[in-house]
């Protein structure tokens, strides 16, 4: 690496110098508390981290010691010097130094791979690099402890929960203030602290993790969303069906879901029922194609018929592990725009793009299209026990899709290992304020589950066909989508989403007559509307119905009830002065239906 190499903008170098930090994470747990279990400790997007299995959690005065000894450490200049093993060595090493994560870890290796150690001063650790060549590399001054959480063992719940300690470093203090005022913008905008500030959702314990629930804020938004959704896939000449949550085990068996996807369903009854043929087991649904497929079989269908389009706003059960679980983003039961259209092979591109674009609307419409990634999530032929179909299939397929990505000209990043158990896809991958990566969107092409349901079709010539089947989301998750537009508008929603779009606010109990009026003829006219009639002066009802980010606010006193006007304030521009009742209601009736 040549030395104009040496700076972040060279990705090897970031993730190197990261990872470097991370032992030097380790090796300042290991001097504090000798008896921690080293786990992992991998650079990561905007950071690293390390996994450690101490008696107890990290406070943050705890933190605050192993910080200080890491900057010890680096001014300590210790040399990183790398060394190999034979595999009983190596064991033997990890055996003496108490490191049973370790010896986990060098078991799972190939019987060829080379295992390699890095050693600092009196540390030493299993790891295949690379790193720098001393902790003196590392500047003591760019470098910060931000948290510690839980995180089971190789993200299994069935095994122990260690620590994991979070942490960044950068090669200046001035990057790393920068970084740091970012996370505390992140912190400001996190959908888990505003939306709870604003009432939009709460949790609770004796419910369980994963289940939010949707406060009278929250569910007017999503219904308003739905709506939206429902309006436009109607126009677009979708089908909406209503189909059952749950099902018994065969009809998951037939999907291929019962084989490929059991763990992360929600199964009713117990385990040892799970393969007793006399026994009627029911699940809950994790996705709706194998319900919606049933319309299609509800009678003969001719190429003539071909494409349909069926959409249905979807309650879905996933069996997420605890650790996935933050606030709205990932959750165990969950609503989706989900859909399946079925259709002839000389459709398959045009119905493809048709998808592209309605996501690409929605995405438009509610702000987030600046902020979305692609991603061509592809089978692994290595892992052919995850998938079903053959090989020559699956890359038949794979191109296809791949000629259909590149003639709409998106700019996407290949996935191996990311398909669905029956077919590729699409995925439109978006970040929530703390750089954490989700799938909210995707589109894929099924060449398998028509077969197995025997989903044909009278062809021109009289014959049967197969067709093939594009699963397709138009806005995602919709609880996930609430939780990214609360942080990207910091839960100022815009004015057509605004659970609340105009607050009323009268002066005097004298003015209550006429800004009740105010708001019956605003709620006549279709917008929502809350009056605060409290006895209380109204700069603070301004400030509360401001922190409330309710878009306008009406200042009626007895002023405005002598002339009939509005005195009018804006949540983002203050003061708009006097306007007729008429007026204002035209004004907001054009934000609307502009999506402002």
């Amino acid at each position: 690496m040549s030395e104009n190499q040496y700076t972040f903008e060279n990705e090897i170098y970031k993730n190197t110098y990261r990872h470097t930090t991370s032992h030097i994470l380790a090796q300042a747990v290991k001097r504090l508390h000798p008896g921690a279990k080293l786990a992992i400790g991998p650079a990561i997007d905007d950071g690293f981290y390390y996994d450690l299995d101490v008696p107890e959690p990290f406070a943050q005065d705890a933190l605050d010691a192993i910080e200080a000894e890491m900057r010890k450490i680096i001014k300590e200049k210790l040399p990183l010097e790398r060394f190999e093993l034979p595999r009983a060595e190596a064991v033997a090493l990890m055996r003496e130094r108490g490191e049973p994560y370790k010896i986990e870890l060098i078991e799972d290796l190939p019987e060829d791979a080379v295992i390699s150690f890095y050693k600092q001063g009196e540390f030493t650790d299993l790891c295949a690099g690379p790193h720098l060549d001393g902790t003196a590399r590392v500047k003591a001054n760019a470098v910060k402890l931000l948290s510690a959480t839980g995180a089971y063992w190789r993200g299994d719940s069935n095994n122990k929960m260690l620590q994991r300690v979070y942490g960044t470093c950068f090669q200046t203090k001035a990057e790393l203030d920068a970084h740091l005022e970012r996370i505390e913008e992140a912190k400001k905008r996190d959908h888990n602290k505003i939306g709870r500030e604003l009432e939009y959702f709460t949790t609770v314990d004796y419910i369980g993790q994963g289940l939010p629930i949707l406060m009278p804020k929250g569910a007017k938004v999503m219904q308003i969303l739905q709506r939206f959704v429902e309006d436009e896939e109607a126009r677009r000449g979708y089908l909406l069906t209503k189909t059952p949550f749950m099902a018994k085990r065969e009809l998951y068996k037939i999907s291929g879901h019962w084989d490929h996807y059991r763990d992360g369903m929600f199964i009713l009854g117990g385990q040892d029922d799970y393969d007793d043929e006399t026994k009627e087991v029911l699940a809950l649904r994790p996705m709706t194609c194998p319900f919606q497929f049933q319309v299609y079989l509800s009678k003969t269908r001719s190429y003539r018929d071909l494409p349909m389009r069926f959409n249905e706003t979807s309650t879905l059960f996933r069996n997420e592990a605890s650790g996935e679980m933050h606030g709205l983003i990932r959750v165990r039961q969950f609503t989706i725009s989900e859909g399946h259209l079925a259709c002839r092979p000389d459709q398959v591109e045009g119905e493809f793009r048709g998808c592209v674009e309605l996501a690409g609307f929605m995405l438009k419409t509610l702000g987030l299209d600046n902020e979305i990634a692609y991603r061509f999530s592809k089978w692994d032929p290595a892992d052919k026990e995850k998938y079903i179909g053959s090989a020559d299939d699956w890359e038949s397929v794979q191109s296809l899709m791949k000629t259909i990505l590149d003639d709409i000209g998106l700019d996407y990043v290949e996935a191996d290992g990311e398909a669905a158990f029956y077919g590729p896809k699409l995925d439109i991958q978006i970040k929530n304020v703390h750089g954490k990566e989700d799938t909210l969107i995707t589109i894929q092409i099924d060449f398998q589950l028509a077969e197995r349901f025997g989903m044909e079709y009278v062809d021109s010539d009289g014959t049967k066909k197969l067709p093939y089947i594009i699963h397709r989301t138009s806005i995602g998750c919709y609880e996930r989508v609430l939780a990214l537009l609360i942080e990207h508008y910091a839960g100022a929603l815009p004015l057509w989403l605004s659970p609340v779009q105009v607050a009323v606010l009268p002066i005097t109990e004298r003015a209550h007559a006429y800004a009740q009026g105010v708001a019956d003829r605003l709620d006549g006219a279709g917008f929502r509307v809350e009056t605060d009639t409290r006895n209380e002066k109204i700069g603070y009802k301004i400030r509360e119905a401001q922190m409330q980010k309710i878009p306008y606010m009406l200042v009626l006193g007895d002023k405005e009830a002598e002339s009939g006007a509005l005195s009018v304030r804006s949540r983002s521009a203050g003061d708009l002065g006097e306007t007729a009742l008429e007026d204002f209601i035209a004004k907001i009736t054009l934000e609307c239906k502009e999506r402002l």
